[in-house]
């Protein structure tokens, strides 16, 4: 079983259904989500590892979402730029 280190140190079970989700936000199609998250699941494996940080996990699947299309990758960047600033404006209110 692989584990997902998050950005705050956390630990969780890689589940390959929240890539394909990740994915499918960008635009792709069922089958190409499901098969970029086997690929990136696969990759890990093969690379041996049983702990992958969220920012690792974030790289492979890109590299594999960008050679997919394009169009898809620039989606992810900007659904992720928007996440992440409606996080920070989040604990800036706290």
């Amino acid at each position: 079983m692989i584990k997902v280190v998050k950005r705050d140190g956390t630990e969780e079970e890689l589940i390959w259904e929240k890539i394909v989700v990740s994915v499918l936000k960008t635009g792709a199609p069922v089958n190409v989500a499901r098969k970029i998250a086997y690929m990136t699941v696969g990759k890990i494996y093969m690379d041996g590892k049983d702990k992958v940080t969220a920012k690792e996990l974030t790289g492979i699947i890109l590299g594999f979402l960008r050679k997919e299309n394009e169009e898809w990758y620039k989606n992810w960047i900007i659904y992720d730029r928007a996440v992440k600033k409606r996080e920070t404006e989040k604990e800036l209110q706290k």
